[in-house]
């Protein structure tokens, strides 16, 4: 484990879980992150609306990953 420390994006989609090693569940992830971290910065001027716009990034990132990685029917 890396003593970095992570920023709250990169905490919130866990962007060093990748069991798979799919480069595109990476890049997901970062972008996910900076969405976060973007948001986060400006949470004082309302924590409600930035609470829900980190949620809603949390989701898609989940739901991107799992697009990626879910087998070609």
């Amino acid at each position: 484990m890396s003593d970095e420390p992570v920023s709250v994006g990169e905490e919130r989609v866990r962007t060093t879980f990748n069991m798979g090693d799919n480069s595109d569940v990476d890049r997901i992830k970062k972008a996910s992150a900076e969405l976060i971290n973007l948001v986060n910065q400006s949470k004082d001027k309302d924590p409600r609306l930035a609470a829900l716009a980190i949620t809603r990034y949390e989701e898609a990132a989940m739901w991107a990953v799992k697009l990626v990685t879910t087998p070609q029917k």
